[in-house]
C-alpha cells in the first residue's frame, strides 16, 4: 500500500511539474492583443496590393509633471508604461488604486524599460507642489513614476479618446468627478495592449504578469 501511495504521489508530482513547464512556456509565447479603434489602408509590396491594419495610438502630449518640468511622449520613448487617472482629494476608489499601483511600481522599479504615469483630472487643485507632496506621501520618488498635471480638456481628451479611460467633471459624484478605476498598458509602439481594474488585487496580478509578457515580446 505504501508502495502504492508513493506511486501515485510521485506521478501526481511529475504531472504538476509537467503542467507547470507547459504554462511557462504558454506564457513565453503568448501575444497581448491591440486593443481600441483600428483602420484598414491599401498599399502597394512587391507590386502587389495588401491590406494593412492602422491601429490606435497614444498621440504626442505635453503635461506637467510634480517636479514642475513638462513631461512629453519622447519621456516614454522605448518603454512600455501603465497609466491611470485619480485626483488627490478623491474619496472614493482613488486611495484604493493608489495601493495597487504601489503594488505595480514595487514589481517594476529599476526597469528602465517601464514608467507609470498617473494623470489628476483636477489639475486646478493638483498643481504639481501638490502631486509632489501627494508623491512623497506614497513614498514615490524619482522619475519612473509621475505624477501629472496640465489642460483639464486635453487630460479628458486623452483619457476618453485614447486610453478608453472615463474622466470628467460631475457635480453630482462624490468628490465632484467621474472617472475610471482601470489601470492602461501601453507598449513601445503608444499601442494599448491591456486594461486592468486597478481597485482589486486579482487585476492588478494580472497586470504584473501581462508586463512580463509584454517585455518578453520586445526581446524576440
Amino acid at each position: 500500500m505504501k508502495l502504492y501511495l508513493k506511486s501515485i504521489l510521485l506521478r501526481s508530482l511529475s504531472f504538476s511539474i509537467f503542467a507547470a513547464v507547459l504554462a511557462s512556456c504558454g506564457d513565453s509565447e503568448k501575444k497581448l492583443p491591440i486593443l481600441g479603434e483600428r483602420d484598414w489602408v491599401k498599399k502597394t509590396v512587391d507590386g502587389k496590393e495588401v491590406v494593412d491594419t492602422v491601429y490606435n495610438s497614444i498621440p504626442k502630449f505635453a503635461f506637467i509633471s510634480q517636479y514642475g518640468d513638462t513631461v512629453t511622449e519622447k519621456a516614454v520613448e522605448n518603454k512600455i508604461y501603465v497609466t491611470d487617472f485619480f485626483f488627490t482629494t478623491c474619496p472614493t476608489i482613488c486611495p484604493v488604486m493608489k495601493r495597487q499601483m504601489i503594488k505595480v511600481y514595487n514589481e517594476v522599479k529599476g526597469n528602465p524599460e517601464v514608467m507609470i504615469l498617473s494623470h489628476s483630472i483636477d489639475p486646478e487643485h493638483d498643481t504639481p507642489k501638490v502631486l509632489n507632496e501627494y508623491a512623497k506621501d506614497l513614498g514615490i520618488s524619482g522619475s519612473q513614476w509621475l505624477f501629472l498635471t496640465g489642460d483639464k480638456e486635453r487630460i479628458y481628451e486623452i483619457g476618453q479618446n485614447n486610453y478608453m479611460s472615463t474622466a470628467k467633471e460631475d457635480t453630482t459624484a462624490q468628490g465632484g468627478y467621474i472617472h475610471s478605476g482601470a489601470f492602461i498598458l501601453v507598449d513601445k509602439d503608444k499601442h494599448v495592449r491591456g486594461m486592468y481594474d486597478g481597485t482589486t488585487d486579482e487585476g492588478t496580478q494580472k497586470l504584473l504578469r501581462d508586463i512580463k509578457i509584454l517585455l518578453a515580446e520586445y526581446k524576440k
